[in-house]
């Protein structure tokens, strides 16, 4: 009589063996190495926050500090606030990712969904990676000789602000680059079959998908360029006065009072000088906040 595979016995269980010693002290020391080089990772960011927050906090306090700016202010005197130094920054940055982000947004677009290894792809993978390495002080004496000695215009915020865009370009184009390559081919692939064009199929379908991901990376875009000095130096002066024009002019920001206020050894300009990069801090922090908000919120629902 022939026998099938149910009535064969089943194999028992295979039981893995247990840990050796010396496999038991490897695991614990990498474990304890792991946590090590968090804490030393984590010992100078809790210390510069501290530091930050302990000297800047009394500015912060005041009722001026966001009301008022520094115009008629003497440098030795108390008072005086930090809104038109609030408002220039925001301004510049907000100018900066009104030109980077469709900018950026439509070369991501570009190189994962059109490139497909072409040499037109390749160049521009390159000259992204290029420009993700200039430091800002080259991207702003580059706009100073494009922009001031070439065309003639002259310092502005609007100068500053296209410095930004340069430093925020290769940040957006890198995060949705990999936002848009992480969305499934199946999707694209259900879209095609039911006869939906390929522009069509990246609007409604892939943007959707991968939107949380990109707005994340939005954010840390305008956080990483808001808080950059140099453009500042070379581009346009600090203003202790609020200048709602963007070309021309000083104007005012965090960045540029900090500079203004380190060379300034009283009492109150100190406070002023930690006040701002508080304000600084806080702003950067918002934007992560947001972001995480956007995200939670946006993109595709199942």
């Amino acid at each position: 009589m022939t026998t099938t595979t149910l009535d064969r016995p089943v194999k028992p269980p295979q039981i893995f063996p247990s840990l050796t010693p010396r496999r038991r002290a490897t695991n614990a020391l990498a474990t304890i190495l792991v946590f090590a080089s968090f804490v030393v990772a984590m010992v100078p960011l809790i210390w510069v926050l501290y530091t930050v927050i302990s000297r800047g906090f009394t500015a912060l306090t005041s009722d001026e500090w966001f009301t008022r700016s520094m115009r008629g202010v003497l440098p030795f005197f108390e008072g005086g606030g930090a809104y038109h130094a609030i408002v220039g920054t925001l301004m510049q940055g907000a100018v900066a990712a009104a030109f980077a982000i469709p900018i950026g947004l439509m070369v991501s677009i570009y190189l994962v969904e059109y490139a497909n290894g072409s040499r037109l792809g390749r160049i521009t993978t390159f000259m992204v990676d290029i420009l993700s390495g200039v430091p800002s002080i080259v991207a702003a004496l580059f706009i100073y000789a494009l922009w001031i000695t070439t065309f003639g215009f002259s310092k502005s915020g609007f100068a500053v602000a296209l410095a930004l865009l340069l430093l925020m370009l290769p940040i957006v184009i890198r995060s949705g680059e990999e936002m848009l390559r992480i969305v499934p081919m199946d999707l694209r692939e259900a879209s095609y079959a039911l006869g939906v064009p390929k522009w069509k199929t990246i609007v409604r379908i892939v943007i959707p998908t991968a939107l949380p991901g990109i707005i994340t990376g939005l954010m840390l875009a305008i956080a990483r360029v808001i808080g950059e000095a140099a453009p500042l130096l070379i581009l346009v002066g600090y203003a202790t006065y609020i200048n709602y024009n963007m070309m021309e002019g000083e104007m005012g920001s965090l960045p540029g009072m900090m500079i203004a206020e380190l060379n300034n050894p009283s009492v109150p300009g100190r406070e002023r000088l930690w006040g701002a990069a508080l304000t600084l801090v806080l702003i950067i922090a918002l934007l992560n906040v947001v972001a995480n908000l956007i995200s939670r919120y946006t993109g595709a629902r199942k």
